[in-house]
């Protein structure tokens, strides 16, 4: 399964949002409202939402300036969800959230639409920074 969000433009240089986004406390900031649990441990975090199993996420993979991967830190649920940058000029930058699974058939039709909504908040939010 592969949602891909919306891209956006962001008031920030690449540098400035790669580095937001590889300090893990920052995206505290990028929760939907009702978030009951966010935790940061190394270089993962632990976020629980309401009516949700709560899911740690761990640093995968940084490209300097354009590329930060997270992943499920459980193989039971296998994902990850990359932050694409892209520089436009010195204060803005684009961005684009993707998420990729392989969930089974089944589990892909339950979670698609709150994942989706999960993903389009995390965007919405972002470019409000």
């Amino acid at each position: 399964m592969n949602i891909e969000g919306n891209t956006i433009k962001v008031k920030k240089s690449a540098k400035d949002l790669y580095e937001f986004l590889i300090n893990l406390e920052n995206f505290k900031q990028l929760m939907p409202e009702g978030t009951e649990k966010f935790e940061v441990d190394g270089d993962s975090f632990i976020f629980g939402l309401k009516g949700m199993p709560e899911i740690r996420l761990v640093m995968k993979e940084k490209t300097e300036y354009s590329k930060v991967t997270l992943g499920a830190a459980s193989s039971k649920l296998p994902f990850t969800l990359t932050a694409g940058i892209k520089e436009i000029s010195e204060n803005e930058s684009e961005a684009q959230l993707n998420f990729e699974s392989s969930f089974n058939p089944m589990m892909a039709m339950m979670v698609k639409k709150p994942l989706t909504k999960f993903i389009d908040t995390l965007t919405e939010n972002l470019e409000k920074l």
